[in-house]
Parts: C-alpha cells; sequence; structure tokens
C-alpha cells in the first residue's frame, strides 16, 4: 500500500508538472529564431537595427534564468543605437542542449562562438551576467577574433567557499535528479521563486511585476531545471581550471558589481580578476547587490559605450599596416 500510495502521489505530481510546463510556455512563447549548432539549439532574439554603425552588443544571461532579464531593461535600451543580441544560454529559456553535461563555460563558449558566426557576426562586445560572467573569459580566451570586448556583471570568476545547494546536487544523480525533476520541483518551486528572487536582489527591492515580465518561473521546467543544475554543480571546478588563463586575456575588460552582494562575492570574484588582468576597468557600485543591469542599467549603457569605443579603436589600430 505504502509503494502504491507513493507511486500515485508521483504520477499525480508528473501530471502536475506537465500542466504548468503548458501553462508557463503557452504564457512566455519564443520570441526570436532559433540557431542550430553543434550539441544545440540556441534561441536568439536580435534587437535594434542589423547594420547599426558600431560594434554589436551580445548580451548572456545567468544562472536560474534566461534572456529576458537582460532583456529588461538593458537589452532595449543599447538597442536604440546599437545592434544587440540575446541569447538563451544552452538548456536555457528556449534553448535546447543535447547532453545535461555540456554544463561548462569552455563547451557553451564554443557552442555560443558558433551561433554568431551563423548570425553574420564577425566581432561583438560580449556581455555576461553572473554564471556567464565565467563564460566571457572562456570567449575571450579560445575566440579572440570574434570577442573584441568582454563586460562581467556581478561575475563569478574563481573558486569560492563551499558549494551550491544540496537540491541542485541530487538532480545531477543518474534517475533520482530526473524523477525529481519531472514531478515535484515544478509544484514546490512555484511558492519559492518569489523569496528567491527577491533575495538576489537584495539590498535592492525587486521591480513589481519583474518575475512575470522575465519569466523567471521557466526555468522550473524539468529540463531546463536538470541543465541549470549541472551549470550550477559543474561551475567551481571549471573556474579552478580556467582562472590561471586570465593574465592571458588581451582584449578590453569592464566589471561591474556591487560591493553589498550576497549571492556572488565581488571580494572573492571581481577584485582578484581585475588585480589579475591589467587592463580591466572595475566598477564597484555602492551599497549594490546582484542584479546591476536593473538598477544600474544607467551605469551599464555608459560603460558599453566606453569599453566599445576602446573596442573599436584597438581594432583600428591592429589594421594599420606598417
Amino acid at each position: 500500500m505504502i509503494v502504491l500510495a507513493v507511486a500515485v502521489t508521483l504520477a499525480v505530481l508528473a501530471l502536475v508538472t506537465q500542466a504548468g510546463v503548458s501553462v508557463l510556455e503557452r504564457n512566455h512563447p519564443p520570441e526570436g529564431r532559433f540557431v542550430d549548432v553543434k550539441g544545440a539549439r540556441l534561441h536568439v532574439v536580435e534587437l535594434g537595427p542589423t547594420y547599426a554603425p558600431g560594434l554589436p552588443i551580445v548580451l548572456v544571461h545567468g544562472a536560474s534564468s534566461s534572456l529576458q532579464t537582460m532583456r529588461k531593461p538593458l537589452g532595449d535600451r543599447l538597442a536604440k543605437d546599437r545592434r544587440v543580441i540575446l541569447i538563451d544560454r544552452p538548456g536555457h529559456g528556449w534553448s535546447t542542449r543535447e547532453r545535461c553535461e555540456d554544463s561548462t563555460p569552455a563547451i557553451q563558449a564554443r557552442m555560443i562562438d558558433e551561433a554568431l558566426g551563423k548570425l553574420g557576426v564577425d566581432r561583438a562586445i560580449v556581455v555576461g551576467h553572473s554564471w556567464a560572467g565565467a563564460l566571457m573569459p572562456a570567449l575571450a580566451l579560445a575566440y579572440p577574433k570574434r570577442v573584441a570586448a568582454i563586460m562581467m556583471l556581478s561575475p563569478v570568476a574563481y573558486p569560492w567557499p563551499g558549494g551550491v545547494g544540496n537540491f541542485n546536487k541530487i538532480a545531477t544523480i543518474p534517475v533520482i535528479g530526473p524523477l525529481l525533476a519531472y514531478t515535484i520541483t515544478l509544484p514546490l518551486g512555484i511558492f519559492l521563486v518569489d523569496g528567491g528572487t527577491r533575495y538576489v536582489f537584495a539590498p535592492q527591492t525587486m521591480p513589481d511585476g519583474y518575475i512575470a515580465a522575465t519569466a523567471v518561473r521557466m526555468v522550473l521546467r524539468p529540463q531546463v531545471f536538470l541543465s541549470n543544475a549541472w551549470d550550477l554543480t559543474t561551475l567551481k571546478a571549471e573556474t579552478v581550471k580556467q582562472s590561471p588563463s586570465y593574465p592571458s586575456i588581451k582584449v578590453p575588460v569592464t566589471i561591474i558589481a556591487g560591493d553589498a552582494d550576497k549571492t556572488v562575492s565581488t571580494e572573492i570574484h571581481s577584485r582578484p580578476f581585475a588585480a589579475a588582468v591589467p587592463q580591466t576597468k572595475l566598477v564597484v557600485l555602492p551599497n549594490g547587490g546582484h542584479m546591476p543591469q536593473v538598477y544600474a542599467a544607467d551605469v551599464i549603457v555608459s560603460e558599453v559605450e566606453a569599453i566599445a569605443a576602446k573596442a573599436q579603436a584597438g581594432s583600428s589600430a591592429s589594421a594599420v599596416p606598417y
């Protein structure tokens, strides 16, 4: 009887999950185009004039989110006079990836580089938030011809004390992880998303309607949740591998981070990166939390213009024959 009761409960939760997925996807349909790359199918939204002067701006979101968290308000602001490309990272938003294990910055950098090539982007300014902070140096190191400059917002860049949440670790266990993802994650997560998102914003206040406007609950879909869990649980080891190469980065770098960020420590990540990479401009926001693209969009837009001018000048200088 106990086994039967558990089986029935799991079946009901699985049906609830599928119904919830249908509602979420109906409320937040894809808004862009899809680009097939090796191992993934990436959802891309393009804003602004395609042939705008200057380098395109590529915006890449962090963990537990999608491109919508970079679009409002940052992407829309930048698109007034520039070509802006927003990408759902592999396995997130409306992007898919063939293997959950393809979770590292190096692998995702390769996928994004391939997608940009198919979009006709020769060189770009690439901006990454949080988890994608580790993706920015991976792109700059492996694809310097594609990446003219990088900007890192509240970035993860180095190994940190501790790890990630236990539920994410459990989600990467074969059989058990998918079982949880396809049964209890969405029903339980619906009640936890609001509080978790408010914590990420602190000490700033989460804007009214933010969760719905940026489709945050879409991360509760089973396959996206599993991809996100793999991204989080493998990131620390990847920062150990790639961080010794940071001094080899040659492109301009700007970091924008808050000194009150409780999600990703500026002292552990941003300041050491700026010390290791001499051409880095570090902007520390007083009493700033983890979401500068929302509360400090003006600062970011200004810094994007500055680094774009620097990258453009560097490209022009390198093209002069001697």
